[in-house]
């Protein structure tokens, strides 16, 4: 591991720590020649499959552009960095499972969707709002109708806002 600060090439660990998932490594590093201290990071490097956008185009799957889809989703949200990782995380298993060399980008927001769902269902309507691109106030209702706890006969329970009662 070469110095980013003098390009060194003689670099030595001085601690060594993995994440709480288990997916990453930490390695605090010293530099013998210019003796400043840098981090890094380890991460297993995973065959995740092309992704096929609306137009046709293939593109390689961007862990960061889906990092700052969720994040943007997110934004202003209760939610930890933690949390965003193991979500992310959850979502890159759940790609290679399928053992495909090719997925739809629909088939990618599906997945998002459905995290976001369990995460936090504010950023779940922010972003099926985007995803599904929303036309009218009634494809809201239907989304914010889905979340809608049900009682025991499979009736949606009384919204918050009915006052007639």
């Amino acid at each position: 591991m070469r110095c980013p600060f003098c390009d060194g090439a003689d670099t030595q660990v001085i601690d060594t720590r993995t994440s709480d998932e288990g997916d990453s490594i930490r390695r605090r590093r010293r530099c013998s020649h210019c003796d400043k201290r840098f981090t890094t990071f380890e991460r297993i490097e995973l065959n995740l499959p092309l992704v096929v956008k609306k137009n046709g185009a293939r593109v390689e799957f961007d862990r960061r552009k889906l990092r700052a889809s969720i994040a943007l989703a997110l934004r202003k949200r209760p939610i930890s960095a933690e949390q965003v990782d193991a979500s992310l995380l959850r979502i890159e298993n759940r790609l290679m499972s399928f053992g495909l060399r090719e997925l739809s980008s629909d088939r990618i927001g599906e997945l998002v969707m459905r995290e976001l769902r369990k995460v936090d269902k504010v950023a779940y309507i922010r972003f099926a709002s985007v995803y599904r691109s929303f036309e009218d106030v009634e494809a809201f209702a239907d989304v914010i109708e889905e979340l809608q706890p049900r009682s025991s006969d499979g009736l949606a329970s009384q919204r918050l806002d009915d006052t007639d009662t």
